[in-house]
């Protein structure tokens, strides 16, 4: 398949790569050009010289930027001169009404759509170990499936256009009450004088072990707060939650904590490291 990647932030690099390892023939395209440059050069494979041209020929178009109005502008950049009968998969984390929308403007251009956020990581993409959460039709997922596969170990349908961005939402959620508890209990062992390293491998071998420990626990009692996943992306993608929790009358108290605790950290500066720096308040 002709494949063609836009946006190559950490997470798009990795799936790049993994894409490239396969019989599917790639090309990129990054704001960016130097960046899509480089990585073409190294993986031996073509940088479009324009978003346009990237999209001509290609039967799937992976997109990987950061925010709502990212993936709209992409859509309308690309639009006519994608092929009918493409496929365009969006794997980054916006609200699942910009996946709608999405879906509906591509549908025009008898163009289909996936919402396929994934979790995982920078970690995950660079292993091609992600997870994806997919809405959109069931046989379009199964057509792109070859893709997929060469950068995640889990893809599951959830539902409907819409569904993949809901459940990822869940994710995020999810991932804001861990960082709140784990970040929260090695401050306390650290004031009981524990030795934290210790502490982090018990712990990870019970009932409170979890991915968020195991891999950030010890760089975070160390004060290495490299991403992994930046704290403001988390701040952005709780916004949406929140929004999204806001239409349906839902309550989610943790997370307007979380959004609070991050926003000062960012206004702190600290808005690029990890989230796992939320560590810097609970230790104050």
């Amino acid at each position: 398949m002709q494949v063609g990647i836009i946006g190559l932030g950490a997470m798009g690099t990795g799936m790049a790569r993994n894409i490239a390892k396969s019989e599917h023939v790639i090309k990129v395209w990054n704001r960016t050009s130097a960046k899509a440059q480089k990585l073409a050069k190294e993986l031996n494979i073509q940088a479009a010289p324009s978003i346009q041209q990237l999209v001509t020929n290609a039967d799937i178009i992976l997109i990987c930027v950061a925010a709502d109005n990212d993936v709209l502008e992409v859509i309308d950049a690309i639009l006519e001169s994608l092929k009918p009968g493409s496929i365009v998969i969006d794997t980054s984390t916006v609200s699942s009404a910009t996946a709608k929308t999405a879906a509906k403007i591509l549908a025009g251009r008898q163009v289909h759509f996936l919402d396929a956020p994934v979790s995982g990581g920078v970690e995950g993409a660079k292993n091609g170990t992600l997870a994806m959460m997919v809405g959109g039709n069931k046989n379009t997922l199964e057509k792109a499936r070859p893709v997929l596969d060469t950068m995640c170990a889990r893809i599951l349908y959830m539902g409907g256009t819409g569904a993949g961005q809901g459940t990822k939402a869940v994710n995020q959620i999810m991932a804001a009450g861990i960082n709140q508890a784990v970040t929260e209990a090695l401050a306390f062992a650290d004031a009981e004088g524990l030795p934290l390293e210790k502490v982090i491998d018990v712990v990870s071998g019970g009932a409170a072990g979890n991915w968020f420990l195991n891999h950030r626990g010890l760089t975070m009692t160390q004060h290495q707060y490299q991403p992994g996943f930046k704290l403001a992306l988390h701040h952005k993608d709780l916004k949406i939650c929140q929004t999204m929790a806001e239409k349906n009358s839902a309550d989610l108290p943790l997370v307007r904590q979380t959004i609070d605790d991050y926003q000062q950290l960012m206004n702190d500066g600290f808005g690029d490291e990890d989230i796992s720096a939320l560590f810097r308040l609970k230790q104050t």
